[in-house]
């Protein structure tokens, strides 16, 4: 993984989400300090910011590749200074196998002096200005958890450049035992270490990664040429990204297609056909209730996203027939509720 990635170093961990705690623990992230994140994602993006103590700031997304806003960070990161608040860290997020836009969120971040840990659990194998994904931040995170491109079906991995902080969340995973014969801990660790069964599992699935990125891919690409005069806006893809399009996401012009997003997930389930709404974002989630939340400056386009948005069925081994049967599928529902 660090080859792919193109990082120095890099240890196999249990989850995703652990290799976010990790992070923060080894950036010493401290109880009471800011964490801006993304908020359009998965709750595990943010959950490991309360495990520290520190307090989440929710950043919106950019409409250009629905990732984080660097409008929106550079204005969060401003009333956190004018507040005399310390931030320990920016979580950014690459949503749907897609890379934020780096160049600028870097600017941001080195401004403030805010380290970023690159959540990149959703974006192995994809490329931002010809960079793999998960090189961007202090620390990058990857997950292989059952869901996605590649999987040891449970299981993560923390990546950086630099040695000591591997070295001290490789530490922190095995119950921060002292390196002397007998157990001796002097402070408190954590049981995130990778098995060396799931570790197999996961060196022969990088071996297909490339064939996965490729048919997730042409899976997307099918959907967007068959479906392309249904109402749906598909997830953009901008000059500087090569995603994974580890799911295939859409945004829905309702009045256009004749029925809403919940509609047609619904009506779609009847048809044994799965279905999903986009992310609800985490500044709409009761857990977070309370949580800051800071868009551009204009309306939030994580609120319109999760509103719209659909995911429809992506993954690595469907069939050509069903494909086909679920664009059939929904070009019916399409022919149908406009008739009516």
């Amino acid at each position: 993984i660090a080859g792919i990635a193109k990082v120095a170093h890099a240890t196999a961990l249990s989850s995703g989400t652990a290799a976010i705690h990790l992070a923060l623990k080894v950036l010493d992230v401290a109880p009471g300090d800011l964490v801006m994140c993304s908020s359009f994602t998965f709750a595990a993006s943010a959950n490991p910011i309360r495990y520290v103590g520190a307090e989440p700031v929710f950043i919106d997304s950019e409409r250009e590749s629905w990732n984080m806003s660097p409008a929106a960070l550079d204005r969060a990161l401003s009333e956190a200074r004018r507040e005399g608040r310390r931030v320990g860290a920016v979580i950014v997020v690459n949503l749907y196998g897609q890379s934020a836009d780096y160049d600028p969120i870097h600017a941001v971040c080195e401004g403030y002096g805010v380290p970023i840990i690159e959540d990149a659990a959703e974006s192995l194998g994809a490329t931002y200005k010809n960079k793999p994904s998960g090189g961007f931040g202090r620390l990058g995170i990857f997950s292989f958890n059952g869901n996605k491109i590649i999987t040891t079906s449970g299981g993560g991995m923390l990546v950086s450049d630099e040695g000591d902080l591997i070295k001290r969340a490789q530490f922190l995973a095995t119950q921060a035992r002292e390196p002397v014969l007998h157990y001796e801990h002097r402070e408190i660790g954590f049981n995130y270490r990778m098995s060396n069964i799931l570790a197999g599992v996961g060196r022969g699935q990088v071996r297909v990664l490339g064939e996965r990125v490729a048919r997730r891919r042409a899976i997307f690409d099918t959907y967007r040429a068959e479906l392309g005069d249904c109402g749906f806006r598909w997830m953009p893809e901008p000059d500087w990204s090569f995603s994974t399009h580890w799911l295939s996401t859409a945004t829905l012009d309702e009045a256009r297609f004749g029925m809403t997003t919940s509609d047609l997930i619904a009506r779609l389930s009847d048809e044994l056909i799965e279905t999903r709404p986009l992310w609800k974002p985490m500044h709409l989630q009761p857990v977070f209730k309370g949580a800051r939340y800071v868009t551009d400056g204009s309306a939030s386009v994580s609120d319109e996203l999760f509103a719209t948005g659909i995911c429809l069925p992506s993954g690595s081994n469907m069939s050509d027939a069903e494909l086909a049967r679920a664009i059939d599928t929904i070009r019916g529902l399409a022919r149908g509720s406009r008739a009516a």
